[in-house]
């Protein structure tokens, strides 16, 4: 059966559209430079004062202008968060050479990951509410503290009826969302669907992190996102939105698409661990990594790239290289393993924005560096300094979200069973 589903053209599923907004720029080709180049999109914060507070680093989303992707009149209706997702779903089609028509409308579809939506404007409205009462709260407001108003405006402002999904699981929801797409590509219920993420930084989020002791420096030494290194002192939040368009492999070939690379399979899965801390053991981590190898058809020695979770947090970065220390450990070569949040911070449905890279390392057979990291928790094969040049015929994609959930997703290169 699995045999038969991996032959099958129609069940397979690729990435055929990249759309992002990002620290490091719009659209694939400002963030490929940027981040495949080593730069760095966390600085000190200007969107708000934080001058109040232990933590005063971000990665803002700089540089956007909304008015380039969307109509003055939906954007009148629009927050912070939506004209992010609206954007990255606009360049998403684009990219992948599809026209929203009266014909196709109705078959394409968005699932987008959401961790904790329009903080921004709902404060704002709790706050009028409470002050004031209901009479003076702006309507405006209402529906966009609804978590699916990023994907409710990415579908009227672009035009498509399809399937209109939010996810929201915490670190891992644009995982899911992307797991959840691919798994309806399969089903054949739309014809292509836009998966991936978006969060946003506002003032009362930062100070909820801060509150919490997770952002760095928690602990104390120097501010930074250092993954996977042994300073590390908590993460940097991050913000911004990246989204894939996927659609059958049958349904490339027939557009004469040139598609990124193919998302072979998927895990979902989790361990006990407290609602606002990280796993503490790698046990989970593994189980997730090993089913999702196993729905791919894919060996732990056939793995040559991962993009990690961690984000420079104590509990996390040390629960996923033990992770990866057991699972490769038979493996003749080990796979190359980077984490962008040194670069992009931690926005907790960056999963979006770390599969658009990971389809640029498979198209562009290159890995980016792991920002922050000197000194390794482990002897694992990480990606430092340099961008190596690397074939990428296997990636994985991890997902690792305090609360103890995970997702982890499987992609494969354009090999010769998909030509």
């Amino acid at each position: 059966m699995a045999e038969k589903l991996r032959r099958d053209i129609k069940k397979r599923v690729v990435v055929s559209g990249l759309g992002m907004v990002t620290p490091l720029g719009v659209g694939k080709e400002e963030f490929y430079h940027r981040l495949f180049g080593g730069e760095c999109g966390i600085g000190e914060i200007k969107s708000f004062d934080t001058k109040d507070f232990t933590s005063h680093l971000g990665a803002e989303v700089a540089n956007f202008s909304p008015r380039d992707f969307i109509s003055v009149k939906n954007l009148r209706r629009m927050d912070k968060i939506s004209p992010m997702a609206v954007a990255a779903a606009r360049l998403a089609l684009e990219d992948a050479k599809i026209q929203v028509t009266v014909e196709n409308r109705d078959r394409i579809g968005i699932i987008l990951g959401n961790a904790f939506g329009a903080t921004d404007v709902t404060v704002q409205f709790a706050e009028n509410l409470l002050a004031q009462g209901p009479a003076v709260v702006n309507p405006i407001l209402v529906p966009n503290t609804v978590m699916n108003a990023p994907a409710g405006h990415a579908s009227i402002e672009l035009g498509f009826r399809g399937v209109n999904t939010t996810v929201t699981h915490y670190a891992v929801s644009a995982e899911i969302a992307m797991a959840y797409a691919a798994a309806e590509i399969r089903r054949g219920t739309a014809d292509f669907i836009l998966a991936g993420g978006v969060d946003i930084l506002s003032k009362f989020y930062y100070e909820s992190l801060t509150r919490f002791h997770a952002l760095s420096p928690a602990g104390g030494g120097k501010e930074g996102s250092r993954p996977f290194d042994q300073a590390r002192n908590g993460f940097v939040a991050g913000e911004g939105c990246g989204i894939v368009c996927l659609e059958s492999m049958e349904s490339a070939q027939k557009r004469g698409s040139d598609y990124y690379c193919e998302i072979n399979g998927f895990g979902l899965g989790s361990s006990i661990c407290g609602p606002t801390q990280w796993p503490r053991e790698s046990a989970g981590i593994e189980k997730v990594i090993t089913r999702a190898l196993k729905n791919s058809e894919v060996t732990a020695a056939e793995i040559d790239a991962v993009y990690a979770a961690a984000n420079g947090g104590k509990y996390l970065d040390a629960a996923e290289a033990q992770a990866y220390e057991k699972l490769f450990a038979d493996a003749r070569t080990k796979p190359a393993i980077t984490a962008i949040k040194g670069a992009l911070g931690e926005s907790f449905s960056g999963g979006g924005m770390r599969a658009c890279a990971l389809a640029l390392s498979i198209k562009e057979k290159a890995l980016p560096p792991t920002l922050g990291l000197v000194n390794p928790v482990l002897p694992l094969n990480f990606v430092a300094n340099k961008k190596p040049d690397i074939d990428i015929k296997n990636a994985l994609l991890s997902g690792i979200s305090f609360g103890g959930t995970y997702a982890c997703l499987v992609f494969a290169g354009r090999g010769e069973q998909g030509e």
